[in-house]
């Protein structure tokens, strides 16, 4: 072990000794591994902020069926229960899914027909923006139409547009009206609404009011010409919602909003769709061009390094071989103090290795810099913490890995010629 140790101590102070070939040999390596470090930091770059865009709109982990079906809430509940799933919730009918909504009284009054999605708690479109998930009141859990109004209205989450339309914002209060033709004559129902969010217009640009899946059923029932006699009970205006008894039995969803655990499961939950004869839209596409980008950059950043390694082991190789012969008389006079193969074979491969730490340390500090100045430059078109040339740390410690392989991969071979060194040629020379 004394041996091993002074061997790596003199092969620190020949290094040291010859800085200058040293020097060259670190800024060698340091002109290889530059380039590599900043193509593939805008390949990474460039790829994580597209994953991550796609990743962070809820939009494209959504999957809805494309015609109308019959789906049950046993089959949704199915789906819930489907580890790919992190949201589902069932639709009704698209032609009962409208509301007109209003604000104020007189030459002030303002009114606007919006379509109804259902929401509630774990909706990932308004986790994204940190949206309060409306909820029903108290009082709709009671089925006594002839109960005490709530002094609470109904949550509703708006789109931008329809808030700005309405001109309201959190917490303000609104006038729902679901009109219908029953019986030959025209009726309508009105309930109250509070507004409990505001979505930004990057969510949805279209007049949409997010609603508790209650009150889309109930307004679905009564534009069938069904009494809902829970949302009189609600809104205190006996005799609106009035019409015929709902039929017994299981309630049928012509649709469902669903969303994706994540980017991956998006395809997963399209083909499990179409293996049960059912066509959905999806956002698969956008995100298979994302990972055909990916994969088509990471063979081309493959070919380049394996042709970069390949040289970068031909120059050191011949590097470290040029110093061996040029040591010959040192080391068969190392030999003869009593260093063993082991300890000669050391000589190279720590100056080797030394070269490689050294030369990652200095090809990081110019990506540093080529980073920073690739960021700033393409800073208009970035937003957040996004960058276009980036790589974690784990990363840097991945590249001096695997440079520190090939160097001693590069280094084997002269190291063994530096075992064999004979001492009795270095006595016949001296």
């Amino acid at each position: 072990m004394r041996i091993m140790t002074r061997a790596c101590l003199l092969a620190l102070e020949d290094y040291a000794h010859e800085g200058l070939l040293s020097a060259c040999a670190v800024l060698g390596l340091a002109a290889v591994l530059t380039p590599l470090l900043v193509l593939y930091g805008v390949k990474f770059g460039v790829v994580q902020t597209l994953t991550d865009r796609l990743r962070e709109d809820p939009r494209n982990l959504e999957i809805s069926p494309v015609t109308s079906g019959r789906y049950t809430g046993e089959y949704l509940a199915q789906l819930a229960a489907h580890p790919d799933v992190s949201f589902v919730l069932p639709r009704t009918r698209s032609i009962a899914a409208t509301m007109s909504l209003s604000r104020g009284e007189g030459t002030t009054r303002k009114t606007l027909v919006v379509s109804l999605e259902p929401t509630g708690p774990g909706d990932p479109l308004l986790a994204r923006y940190h949206a309060t998930v409306p909820a029903m009141p108290s009082g709709m859990n009671s089925a006594d139409a002839g109960g005490a109004s709530s002094p609470w209205p109904i949550g509703v989450t708006l789109s931008a547009t329809a808030a700005e339309k309405l001109n309201v914002r959190q917490g303000e209060t609104l006038q729902g009206r679901v009109e219908r033709r029953y019986q030959g004559q025209a009726q309508s129902a009105r309930l109250h609404l509070r507004v409990a969010a505001v979505l930004p217009l990057a969510a949805r640009q279209k007049d949409v009011a997010y609603v508790p899946l209650p009150l889309l059923e109930a307004t679905e029932d009564y534009r069938d010409g069904r009494a809902v006699p829970e949302m009189d009970a609600l809104n205190g205006h006996p005799g609106e919602w009035t019409g015929e008894p709902r039929p017994e039995g299981q309630r049928v969803y012509p649709g469902f909003r669903l969303y994706a655990r994540n980017l991956e499961a998006v395809g997963t939950l399209r083909q499990a769709f179409a293996r049960q004869h059912l066509d959905v839209y999806t956002h698969a596409e956008e995100i298979e061009q994302v990972a055909t980008l990916a994969h088509a950059l990471n063979l081309i950043f493959g070919l380049i390094c394996a042709a970069a390694a390949a040289g970068f082991l031909a120059s050191t190789a011949s590097s470290v071989l040029a110093g061996v012969k040029r040591k010959e008389r040192i080391l068969g006079l190392l030999r003869l103090t009593g260093f063993d193969t082991g300890a000669l074979m050391l000589f190279p491969l720590v100056q080797a290795l030394l070269t490689a730490l050294l030369g990652t340390v200095a090809a990081t500090a110019v990506y540093a810099v080529a980073a920073l100045v690739i960021n700033n430059l393409f800073s208009a078109s970035l937003s957040g913490m996004e960058q276009v040339c980036r790589l974690p740390t784990a990363h840097f410690l991945l590249a001096f890995a695997l440079v520190a392989c090939l160097s001693l991969l590069a280094a084997l071979g002269p190291a063994l010629r530096a075992a064999r060194v004979e001492p009795s040629e270095v006595i016949r020379d001296v």
